[in-house]
């Protein structure tokens, strides 16, 4: 039998191993050598989220991304064949009007992408449309607490749960959820005993970023966690390396090299057979 890392990863995997105890690792990405990458390291879920407005982009929100543009990126990473499960974001506007429309952006992102579920944000408004994405045969990933996508309703990127009336919808919206037929839930910034309590009490998985140790599984941005980046970092995030210096110390290399004449080098060059006036001739 094939190793359990070398098995590819579905909806059913990841309550498999909170059955078992066992913590779920996922990470964004949005191309197809971070998916590779991701892939190889025994990562459990892939995000293709919709960050990628800031991380890629540089714009302050996650507001202005297309869905041509969600499912450009979830096509490279579903390229990859990774053998994590590959999770499309659904960005702001494109399960906001109807729910047939709703579901026909949630299966460009499965038909055309190729992702094998779908995130969206939000609790007891999103009901009707989540009933009918999985009516349609489309895993859902819910998103509580911080939602990025309502950033200006909220007031900016503060965490949330903090107060007892909040904290409680946050709660039974995550058990509504669970009764819907959500496979998991991203929870994000909110009080870690609010994340613990909501993950004690479901038996689908929690995915945590921000949300503190007891929840189910945690969620990191690519670029946050390797240390490739220049942007603001939330208290939440572990860098694990520092490849922007790496890669700026490679760069700086490169032009020295070029502006002093020693690349390339006359291995690393193409060669005649015979001298070029010969070759003229």
């Amino acid at each position: 039998m094939p190793r359990p890392e070398l098995e590819k990863k579905t909806v059913l995997t990841l309550g498999q191993k909170k059955a078992r105890g066992e913590k779920i690792a996922a990470v964004t990405a949005y191309d197809f050598p971070t998916s590779r990458l991701a892939s190889e390291a025994g990562i459990d879920l892939i995000l293709v989220g919709d960050s990628l407005g800031m991380v890629l982009q540089g714009r302050a929100n996650t507001l202005k991304v297309t869905m041509d543009e969600m499912v450009y990126h979830t096509s490279m990473v579903a390229r990859a064949e990774p053998l994590s499960l590959v999770v499309s974001d659904l960005p702001y506007g494109s399960f906001h009007g109807s729910v047939e429309k709703s579901v026909e952006n949630a299966c460009r992102c499965i038909k055309e992408g190729g992702a094998e579920a779908v995130k969206l944000e939000g609790g007891g408004k999103r009901f009707r449309v989540i009933e009918a994405l999985l009516d349609a045969e489309v895993p859902v990933l819910a998103h509580l607490g911080l939602t990025p996508q309502s950033v200006h309703a909220l007031g900016g990127f503060k965490v949330q749960g903090k107060l007892r009336e909040k904290a409680r919808e946050i709660y039974q919206d995550a058990l509504d959820l669970e009764k819907l037929g959500v496979f998991a839930i991203v929870l994000e910034s909110i009080p870690q005993e609010l994340g613990r309590k909501s993950s004690a009490a479901l038996r689908i998985p929690t995915i945590g970023i921000g949300a503190g140790c007891g929840c189910d599984g945690q969620i990191l941005v690519f670029q946050d966690l390797v240390g490739f980046t220049s942007l603001y970092l939330p208290k939440f995030v572990r860098q694990y390396a520092d490849t922007r210096s790496l890669w700026l110390g490679a760069l700086q290399r490169y032009v020295g090299d070029v502006q002093g004449g020693s690349f390339p080098s006359d291995s690393e060059s193409y060669h005649l057979n015979l001298d070029i006036e010969e070759f003229f001739k």
